[in-house]
């Protein structure tokens, strides 16, 4: 990590989930909490708790310094809505098979 930027990772407590629409996206009591200096507090989510069936590969990649290379799915009509780090950085490597969400629902 560099100087001053820090991430954190733990098992959540609560349940999250993932809605677009009318459809549920997610839902899982296994999501990891990830905290980054400078970012909202995201949960990742276990693939196996996220509705894959509904999502689309989109072409769209991004690269994290401290996280590595992103991947990203879609919805029709809601581009790039979920994304993933299938070959984390060694630091981040409990997000391994487990996607992120822009916005969830945490009870």
């Amino acid at each position: 990590m560099a100087d001053g930027h820090t991430i954190t990772i733990e098992q959540g407590t609560r349940r999250v989930r993932a809605v677009h629409g009318d459809q549920v996206l997610a839902e899982s009591d296994r999501a990891l909490v990830l905290r980054e200096t400078g970012c909202p507090a995201r949960y990742y989510i276990p693939a196996e708790d996220v509705r894959l069936e509904l999502l689309t590969p989109s072409d769209t990649h991004t690269y994290c310094p401290f996280k590595g290379t992103a991947s990203y799915w879609s919805l029709p009509g809601a581009t790039d809505l979920v994304w993933s780090y299938p070959d984390p950085k060694p630091d981040v490597a409990e997000i391994k098979d487990h996607l992120c969400f822009y916005e969830v629902e945490v009870s």
